[in-house]
């Protein structure tokens, strides 16, 4: 009887124990990399738009609607938004088109943020622009694209996805996939 009974409790406790192991690995204390679905991250960035910002005291710039594209084989993500350019001095009415980005990642301490770094002006049309303004606007969209969105946030990291075993720990390798973005966690 006491046998049956002790290889019931050992068995039980067996299970608990692997119960508990399952539960332990699948929490972020154990994580060494995560890896964000394409949705995940669209979802995360359309929290941060429209985009509004005003440049050299002559221009409204208004980003909306993000839309992000992955490039894998280049490691680089595209981020493409329609824009809103409003100067009242020039214009009689805000111009509207579409600006798209292509841009690295890295990772950003201070804001734990996955951000955009050296971003490139992909594309940049505007409905209705009198044709003497369109070298200024491809001069505006490259400043749009490297001093405004330069270090701009794609993701922020919880604080309790940056702890390893009551450690702080640091993004390391970013990895553009096909359909989403892996990045490895540097061990303390």
């Amino acid at each position: 009887m006491i046998g049956t009974t002790r290889r019931r409790w050992l068995a039980a406790a067996g299970v608990a124990a692997l119960a508990t192991a399952g539960w332990l690995g699948g929490c972020s204390v154990f994580r060494n990399e995560y890896t964000f679905s394409q949705s995940q991250l669209q979802a995360a960035l359309e929290k941060k738009f429209p985009f509004n910002k005003r440049y050299m005291e002559l221009f409204d710039i208004q980003l909306a609607n993000p839309q992000l594209m992955l490039d894998a084989t280049r490691n680089r993500v595209t981020v493409a938004f329609d824009a809103t350019i409003d100067n009242r001095l020039f214009f009689r009415q805000p111009l509207t088109g579409r600006f798209a980005l292509d841009s690295a990642l890295r990772y950003d301490q201070p804001t734990r943020s996955l951000v955009l770094q050296d971003p490139e002006v992909k594309q940049f049309d505007v409905q209705g622009l009198p044709s003497q303004f369109s070298r200024q606007l491809n001069a505006l969209g490259g400043i749009l694209s490297e001093q405004l969105l330069q270090g701009y946030p794609l993701y922020t990291f919880k604080p309790e996805q940056l702890r390893l075993a009551g450690t702080n720990v640091e993004p390391g390798t970013i990895t553009v996939l096909p359909d989403g973005i892996n990045v490895k966690i540097n061990r303390p």
